[in-house]
């Protein structure tokens, strides 16, 4: 078992009013799975995200991480956990405009404190893995949304982490270059990559292997076969 979450709440306060966005959300995740999260706007999945992927601590509840509790760990130790454990993968891509896809894919390995000589080579892989072996030194503004999309997904696997989390990775791309997105990860899981997808498109979840509804911050699990 990769994740697992046991009875997991998350509470927001402030002076005048108190917001459950999850409310006992049990779940499990094991290795090699390709898992999409559906729910309309509120429905607590970006938080379920965030918990996962260990940006948010759940006010109560356990999470279990490949056996070892980690909703306890001081923020230097999370931060160390999440940059060798998770890849991320979101919707506005988060590249950085001023150096080039190689060395946003780099990004990374230099937190990492991996050599120049291996971060090039673990770079060059994960960008022809994603078809932008032509696209190295290409600055994000002269990518399309797509390929700025790709660059993201090598990013996060450059490290190779035990899962990688997206956030409505298609959100704003073509219909086009949202199955050319959706056909990598279908890729990646086939290779044996575990992946964790957060969508409110029907036609999205469909390329996973379980999907996860969540409404109200509590969730049921249904699966769908492709």
């Amino acid at each position: 078992m990769l994740i697992q979450l046991k009875n997991i709440t998350k509470v927001y306060k402030n002076h005048f009013v108190e917001t459950k966005a999850l409310d006992g959300v049990t779940l499990s995740i094991e290795e090699g799975e390709f898992v999409a999260i559906m729910g309309p706007s509120g429905s607590g999945k970006s938080t379920l995200l965030h918990i996962l992927g260990l940006l948010d601590k759940p006010t109560t509840g356990d999470y279990f991480f490949e056996g070892k509790k980690v909703d306890d760990l001081d923020e230097d130790k999370l931060a160390d956990f999440r940059n060798q454990k998770i890849g991320f993968v979101f919707q506005a891509y988060n590249l950085l405009p001023r150096i080039s896809a190689l060395k946003n894919v780099a990004l990374p390995l230099v937190y990492q404190g991996v050599g120049k000589e291996e971060r090039e080579k673990r770079v060059f892989e994960e960008l022809r893995a994603v078809g932008l072996a032509d696209k190295t030194n290409h600055f994000p503004n002269q990518l399309s949304g797509g390929q700025q999309q790709r660059v993201a997904i090598a990013r996060a696997l450059v490290t190779n982490p035990s899962i990688i989390l997206a956030d409505e990775p298609t959100g704003n791309l073509a219909s086009t270059q949202a199955e050319e997105i959706m056909k990598i990860f279908k890729d990646l899981n086939k290779k044996g990559k575990t992946i964790v997808l957060i969508t409110h498109e029907e036609d999205i979840a469909k390329w996973a292997k379980r999907v996860v509804k969540i409404r109200d911050g509590r969730i049921d699990i249904s699966n769908i076969k492709n």
